[in-house]
């Protein structure tokens, strides 16, 4: 069988214009009397219903106050508190290499704040005792990174640079670009990450898809759901990574290497499709979005055009965290004040459901890896958000995660406008 290149997966994007979503009810309805599909992943077998299962849902949720005294759950052993409070929509949190603490308050065009703000702990009690407002007037921002004396920032629609100074209150210098990414469409997806290769003669950003199966044209997803590459001058890009529908969390395990991502995925085919996941990315690696999930199951809205040679490339992601859970944070847990257990595992911040029945995610989960780096059942981390499923309240919604030189673990919630904390207890 032919092998196809990245490149002529990426230039078969644009010979569909796009893809018809609408899908009678007589076919539905036949889609959903077909067998479930079993495939096989790295933590074994899962077990997907068809799709139209059950009926698309829409069911948003309203964030409400916690009661007096309480607090997300964490395993016995922990210690949850508020680290941060009174932000703006704190979706994101870097740590520098001196222990500075830079939060990104960013939201959807109409509400953000666009700047990142950065805390400090001088008396070294585990709580921030100065705050300051390190850049501001940015567009949707998201990724930050802190690479060659430069400080970097993912907004939207481009990868720009600042000079930086350790230890520097703020930036008033003006930010050079880097390179251009693409946004705009319909509901897209806004976050843009970056990671720095392990080197750092590379940086990797994330990129969204600007739809859910592609259905505004295929024209429209250039340089989207992907994984890019590029020299940190911007220079060289090339696709590392394709058909990851939203890539957001990304991380390199640190046992065996390996790119690691966290990918929220396709809507409106039912509760319980299609799992979002967290997968090792493989270098030019097809991962199937828009035309088929977990492998080779084909998406039923492309019926018309299945690309099937495209499917058939297609690799199965290594561990399925649930359905519309908006599984977005990622990071390894690379210090030792947790227990053994927690050594190079995976937090993954779990923002949370809008689109099925009863609520999914709202969580932190944990991913254990065994000490070959190989991934193993996930187990709930950090819950207590959901406050009533039938009155469709919420706390928050967990999204960040990001480990502290200390050993602790932040948590940003984004919609609770705070950050937590979570400690062993000694």
């Amino acid at each position: 069988m032919k092998r196809l290149t990245l490149a002529a997966i990426l230039l078969s994007f644009g010979l569909q214009a796009q893809v018809n979503q609408s899908i009678s009810k007589e076919r539905q309805a036949e889609l959903a009397k077909r067998a479930p599909d079993v495939v096989q992943t790295t933590i074994g077998k899962v077990s997907l219903p068809p799709p139209y299962a059950t009926k698309p849902t829409a069911k948003g949720s309203k964030i409400t106050d916690w009661p007096a005294g309480e607090k997300p759950k964490a395993p016995a052993g922990f210690k949850v508190e508020t680290f941060a409070d009174d932000l703006q929509h704190p979706r994101w949190t870097y740590i520098g290499e001196n222990g500075d603490i830079f939060v990104v308050e960013t939201n959807d065009r109409r509400k953000s704040a666009n700047q990142i703000t950065l805390l400090r702990d001088t008396n070294g009690d585990s709580k921030p005792d100065e705050r300051h407002v390190f850049l501001k007037d940015l567009n949707q921002p998201f990724g930050m990174l802190i690479l060659d004396g430069y400080f970097y920032v993912a907004n939207v629609d481009e990868v720009i640079r600042f000079p930086y100074q350790k230890g520097a209150n703020s930036i008033s210098a003006k930010g050079e670009h880097v390179a251009d990414l693409p946004a705009g469409g319909y509901n897209h997806h806004w976050t843009r990450n970056l990671l720095a290769g392990k080197d750092g003669k590379k940086i990797y950003v994330t990129v969204g898809s600007s739809s859910n199966i592609g259905e505004y044209g295929m024209d429209k997803e250039e340089r989207r759901a992907n994984i890019l590459e590029m020299n940190p001058d911007g220079s060289g890009e090339k696709v590392y990574a394709a058909g990851l529908r939203n890539p957001v969390g990304i991380d390199w395990n640190p046992i065996t290497g390996e790119l690691w991502t966290a990918v929220n995925e396709r809507d409106n085919i039912g509760d319980n499709l299609v799992p979002d996941y967290v997968t090792s990315v493989q270098e030019g690696g097809w991962y199937g979005w828009p035309y088929s999930y977990y492998g080779s199951i084909e998406d039923p809205r492309w019926a018309d055009d299945p690309h099937t040679e495209m499917v058939q490339k297609a690799l199965v992601p290594d561990v399925p965290v649930g359905a519309h859970t908006a599984s977005l944070g990622l990071a390894f847990y690379t210090e030792k004040a947790f227990p053994a257990k927690y050594h190079n595992g995976a937090f993954v911040g779990q923002h949370g459901s809008w689109n099925r029945a009863n609520f999914a995610g709202y969580k932190i989960l944990f991913i254990p890896f065994d000490k070959n780096g190989k991934p193993q059942q996930p187990e709930d981390f950090l819950t207590g958000f959901i406050a009533s499923d039938d009155a469709a309240q919420v706390y928050g919604r967990p999204v960040g995660v990001t480990v502290m030189p200390d050993g602790s673990l932040l948590v940003n919630d984004d919609a609770g406008n705070k950050i937590w904390r979570v400690s062993a207890e000694k």
